[in-house]
């Protein structure tokens, strides 16, 4: 047994805490505990979440987790480099831009408005003078005699009669069906927000139903607002893992996410965007609230 786990261990028998109970608090498995404690980092399911495992677990029995990765720092496995997040990737990407090609970006746009304005200024002298050219060809003859056209017998009745039989259809239409009212929009938002716990309000439908996506290897947990387990495991992108679970009949969904640059929430189809920026706080317990 290491001394980071003695301490550890002291802590939560101190509290009068069972690794049964720091399982049900923390959402991490009983056997991971249990390796902290001995100091066996190999059996945990990859090296960055040794340090995610021990902070949650340090923070549990009232620890700052802080202090003991700088007092030992020696008996902790150093963990892998974070990968830079894609709006990063994105400013480089511009960066790298040359001066004349930026230039030409920026005076691109005002070249095509007035190629668009001078279009349409060729375009209306070309009508007007279109229009001009047919008005002087063809003049007025206002001494040409018009042809008398004789109306049949019985046309101005048939005309009349169907002038009538028209108001009358018009007038048998029924109205216009109102227009059903609009079904409110889903509404998922952020009720508060205090560090890594984000607590979100789901609104405005009658499913529940989560999804959550790797976008790498990400360890998650899932648990109802009782507290009892879900799924929790690690998911891996190479392997085309995901996890989907209806909640429908639950009032609450609370979802402990190991590694948030690499895992994406699905509520309904609709992607929860993190209160918290994944690049800062790597480990976070999301809460979502289901308001029927």
């Amino acid at each position: 047994m290491s001394e980071l786990g003695i301490i550890l261990k002291e802590a939560r028998e101190a509290k009068g805490l069972s690794l049964d109970e720091l399982q049900s608090i923390t959402k991490i498995q009983k056997r991971y505990l249990l390796g902290i404690e001995e100091g066996n980092y190999s059996m945990m399911p990859g090296k960055f979440y040794v340090r995610a495992f021990i902070k949650q677990y340090a923070e549990a029995v009232g620890l700052d987790p802080d202090q003991l990765f700088e007092q030992h720092k020696s008996e902790i496995p150093s963990t892998y480099n974070e990968e830079l997040p894609e709006q990063l990737s994105r400013v480089q990407s511009r960066k790298s831009l040359s001066p004349e090609t930026s230039k030409v970006l920026n005076v691109l746009p005002k070249i095509l408005i007035i190629i668009f304005i001078i279009g349409a200024i060729a375009l209306v002298w070309y009508l007007i003078v279109k229009n001009a050219g047919d008005d002087a060809g063809h003049p007025a003859d206002t001494n040409k005699s018009q042809p008398i056209v004789e109306e049949p017998a019985g046309s101005s009745d048939e005309s009349a009669d169907n002038s009538s039989n028209e108001e009358d259809a018009a007038e048998e239409e029924p109205a216009a069906e109102e227009a059903a009212p609009e079904t409110p929009a889903q509404e998922l938002a952020v009720a508060s927000n205090s560090g890594k716990n984000t607590v979100y309000e789901l609104k405005n439908t009658d499913q529940f139903v989560i999804k959550i996506v790797s976008l790498g290897e990400t360890w998650v947990g899932l648990s109802n607002g009782s507290g009892k387990s879900i799924f929790q495991g690690v998911l891996v992108k190479d392997k085309n893992e995901s996890q989907t679970e209806d909640m429908t009949g639950e009032t609450e969904a609370v979802i402990n996410v190991g590694r948030a640059p690499d895992t994406e929430i699905y509520v309904n189809d609709q992607k929860l965007e993190y209160e918290v920026p994944p690049e800062k706080v790597m480990t976070q317990l999301i809460t979502i609230k289901f308001v029927k």
